[in-house]
């Protein structure tokens, strides 16, 4: 089939790179201008770069315009395929090839529609994330499923060991998604709209720590937001202290949400959660911290003694 991408950052770079190395013809590629936004800076492998370097026509738009239109009818593709598309495809443009558009999403759709899914099941406590092909409707991710393969999340795993496991799904899934649609199969899963959820994008304020939730909700906030993401973070006093390792406390400790209470072996807890007063819960222990100058250390290093609150804003 004769294929047009829409993709962005690495998501689209991989599956550019499955399409280049298939049977079908890459007859364009469109993509996003590179953002200097927290989240769009990270996995920022180009999908201009590759498809230039494979001689691919290229369109370079925010927002499917006039433009695209244009290469589109010119380019007369089959079928789109999409994906880490950041804005709107309008149905005179998703239905404008004979095949429709297939779009791919790193969610196990219907849940985690929307943007960050990876990182909201991680925060979530999701048992496994993965990755969908489906066909594109005139709602957001919410068409019929052509394909969906899932891995695990381990209770250790991090939101970058979680990219890397599904980024590398895109690829076979995208290949035979394709071949499914070029076969004429039209036996595909409608989505239940009951078990649908959408998330909105990521940016800072969600790093941000509330010592009102549990210890073991916090602990995946932490895993979730590990390097290259921006850190979860409270302050100290006037101090950014930001979590790059973090843990639930063996003990059980009550009081007030944020208060900094005791040593435990390496590290040093927090306490954490709404019902804190009951002291039926853990706290956040807390092992290595950094601050915005880059200097990393471990909790009890900067934790000299104990006292004092964690808040979620500067005081």
């Amino acid at each position: 089939m004769r294929v047009a991408l829409f993709g962005y950052q690495t998501w689209g770079h991989r599956t550019l790179e499955a399409l280049l190395a298939s049977a079908h013809e890459v007859v364009l590629a469109v993509t996003h201008p590179a953002s200097d936004h927290a989240y769009e800076s990270i996995w920022r492998d180009s999908v201009a770069d590759l498809a230039a370097a494979h001689g691919v026509p290229v369109v370079v738009s925010n927002r499917p315009n006039e433009d695209v239109v244009r290469a589109l009818k010119d380019a007369e593709p089959d079928i789109i395929v999409a994906n880490n598309w950041r804005t709107w495809i309008p149905p005179h443009i998703f239905n404008l090839p004979p095949n429709g558009t297939l779009n791919v999403h790193d969610s196990l759709l219907p849940a985690y529609a929307g943007f960050a899914p990876v990182i909201w099941a991680l925060i979530n406590g999701e048992a496994e994330v993965g990755v969908t092909a489906h066909l594109m409707n005139d709602e957001l991710d919410a068409g019929e499923i052509v394909l969906q393969r899932a891995v695990p999340v381990g209770p250790k795993d991090t939101a970058a060991d979680l990219f890397h496991r599904t980024v590398d799904l895109i690829g076979p899934i995208v290949v035979d998604a394709l071949a499914r649609i070029a076969n004429g199969d039209k036996d595909f899963a409608k989505q239940d709209p009951a078990k649908a959820s959408f998330f909105h994008k990521r940016s800072i304020e969600d790093s941000r720590i509330d010592w009102h939730w549990t210890a073991e909700e916090l602990e995946r906030l932490v895993r979730a937001q590990s390097d290259p993401y921006p850190n979860a973070f409270a302050y100290h006093g006037s101090t950014r202290l930001r979590v790059i390792e973090a843990d639930v406390s063996t003990g059980r400790y009550g009081g007030t949400p944020g208060r900094i209470f005791i040593k435990e072996g390496d590290g040093v807890v927090i306490v954490a959660g709404a019902d804190a007063r009951r002291g039926r819960g853990h706290g956040l222990l807390l092992r290595r911290l950094r601050l915005d100058d880059g200097t990393e250390l471990a909790a009890t290093e900067y934790f000299r003694t104990m006292g004092g609150y964690l808040t979620s804003h500067a005081v």
